[in-house]
């Protein structure tokens, strides 16, 4: 169990990050990119065009992802079960936490997962 003071130095620090990210998602990006993209008859320009958009729209993708996290995260720490690993049920450590807030693993669980994915080949 996370003694108080750690509960709300994350529970800070997620919000933080969770207010940055949704201020950084409502500035408009593709909708003037998609005006400006009608004006443009040369080829070339056109799938430049094309290409950024496809790129802000994986950023956008990762962002939102990145929000369900750091909302799950707050949840855990509502629930009391921020800090221990989805997988063997042992503490995360600290240090990990304060690397990665949003871990739901511990370091061997997650390695053992990563070792699998190799394997796999995903």
């Amino acid at each position: 169990m996370l003694i108080i003071q750690k509960k709300e130095y994350f529970k800070c620090l997620l919000s933080q990050r969770l207010d940055e990210l949704l201020r950084e998602t409502s500035k408009p990006t593709v909708s003037s990119m998609s005006d400006f993209q009608h004006e443009l008859p040369d080829p070339l320009d056109q799938a430049c065009i094309e290409s950024d958009t496809s790129l802000v729209f994986r950023i956008r993708e990762r962002e939102s992802k990145l929000i369900r996290k750091i909302k799950n995260s707050l949840d855990r720490l509502e629930q009391g079960t921020f800090g221990i690993c989805d997988e063997c049920g042992r503490q995360i450590s600290e240090r990990r936490l304060r690397a990665r807030p949003i871990a739901t693993l511990c370091i061997k669980c997650k390695e053992e997962q990563e070792r699998l994915e190799k394997v796999v080949g995903f």
